[in-house]
């Protein structure tokens, strides 16, 4: 298991491209990224600046609050990027109905934001991203990658 931590400054889009860098480095080798954080601590910021860093297009990319899950196609590799937002989900049987395992099944990336609910649900080969809103708003992010 490796583990890394760094700070940024949420105020900085050149500090949350770096993470967003730092972030797909670390999960190298896992198809399934797990973003845990309280509401406003930036997950879908970082999802966002993750997907244009692999070639979507800074217009296709949205939060999925009301859909659960948004797929984008990366102009550069043409590969498929699944986003998912967990927020509104009441049970793990709604998430096994939307086909949350068939994603995951898919070899494509897969971003969940709110992924607690369906922790039973999770590759074991999932890295999980946690965020913290720090006293002075930077946040502190830490990678933990299973592999």
């Amino acid at each position: 298991m490796k583990e890394t931590t760094f700070k940024i400054s949420a105020d900085s889009q050149s500090a949350i491209d770096q993470a967003a860098d730092l972030i797909l480095e670390a999960a190298d080798g896992c198809s399934v990224i797990a973003f845990h954080g309280e509401m406003g601590a930036g997950k879908t910021t970082i999802i966002s600046a993750l997907a244009k860093a692999l070639g979507v297009a800074a217009d296709e990319i949205s939060s999925p609050s009301f859909s659960i899950v948004n797929e984008y196609r990366s102009d550069a590799t043409a590969e498929l990027i699944y986003h998912f937002d967990l927020y509104r989900l009441q049970s793990i049987d709604q998430a096994v109905e939307i086909g949350v395992e068939d994603y995951f099944d898919s070899g494509a990336l897969c971003l969940i934001e709110w992924p607690d609910i369906i922790d039973p649900l999770l590759p074991v080969a999932t890295t999980d991203i946690f965020i913290k809103v720090l006293p002075d708003s930077s946040r502190e992010i830490r990678i933990v990658n299973p592999i």
